[in-house]
Order: structure tokens, then sequence, then C-alpha cells
């Protein structure tokens, strides 16, 4: 863990007391800051920002043993103000609107069906298999597939054509009327 880089600290200051308290806090500062946001980044920047301000307010600072609580309470107010100065796009309406889905499209539908179709084409034979896999599933063209299996581009036509007959005719995969 590195200790953070205050830039009002790191110049001579009016306040030398105040360069000494941020070399020895700021490690335990920057750990409260950290559980306060999400970002470690954010976290310095919203230490930076409650250490300037400490600043800002030394000499009105009566007690300086009780620092720790007042940057404390210096990081939970600005990081509050950053989280309601935040842009909610949030807009009124009479009703909610529900997203668009054609009627009779059931998920658990679509995934016996994606199922059924992978135990069809597990039961085409191997190099037709292959074809179909490589042109549907790996979206090759006719061209890439052949180069692939080394063989012609009608070979790869063919195969694929009777494949898919043999697809349409698997009893698994006929729509149920």
């Amino acid at each position: 863990m590195t200790t953070p880089v205050c830039t009002l600290a790191a110049t001579p200051t009016q306040y030398p007391s105040f360069s000494a308290y941020v070399r020895t806090r700021g490690t335990v500062l920057l750990r409260t800051a950290r559980s306060l946001t999400a970002n470690p980044c954010d976290a310095e920047d919203l230490l930076q920002t409650a250490l300037a301000k400490t600043y800002v307010a030394w000499d009105r600072i009566e007690d300086h043993r009780a620092l720790d609580g007042y940057v404390r309470r210096a990081l939970v107010n600005t990081r509050t103000s950053q989280w309601r100065k935040r842009k909610v796009d949030e807009f009124v309406c009479d009703e909610i609107p529900e997203g668009e889905t054609p009627a009779g499209t059931d998920p658990a539908e679509a995934q016996a069906l994606r199922d059924a179709m992978w135990r069809a084409v597990t039961r085409l034979p191997d190099r037709q298999r292959a074809m179909v896999v490589l042109r549907y599933y790996e979206d090759m063209s006719e061209a890439q597939t052949a180069e692939l299996l080394g063989v012609s581009i009608g070979t790869v036509k063919s195969a694929v054509s009777r494949a898919l007959v043999k697809l349409r005719e698997d009893p698994e995969l006929t729509p149920v009327r």
C-alpha cells in the first residue's frame, strides 16, 4: 500500500503540522476512503478532496487530537455529495414498459429445441456432421469448409444437402401441432 500523494502536503505550506499529519495518518485515511468507494483511484481522489477541505479549515480546527474524526467526516460528506450529484436517468411513467416478446416463445421450449437439434446432428454420419457443424455452427462458407476438410465445394454442397434432408425427417425435430 502506498502513501497517498497530497500535493498540498508535498509543497511547503504555512501549516507544517498538516504535512506531518498527512505523512503519518495518510495510509489509515486512505484505507477509510477505500472502504467508501469501489475503485482505488476514486478512493485516492476522495481522500485528496477531504484533505484539501481539511487544509482550508486547518486554523479553525481547535482540537488537533480529533483530526482523524474530522477527516473521516469530510470523507463521508464528500462521498455523500458525489453520490447525490450523480446523474440518474429515471423517468416517471404511468405504466412500466414491457419488453416485446413474440407470443409463444418460451425459453424452456427454445432450449429443448436446441437440445433436440444437437442430438439430431450427432446422429448424422461423421462427414455430414462435420460439414453441418462447420457451415452452420461455425458459420464458415462452403469454400472455407471444403478447404478445411480437403474436399471440393460440390462435395460440401451435396453432403450438407443430404444432411439437411435427414434433419428435416428426424422425428424428434418434427413440430408438435
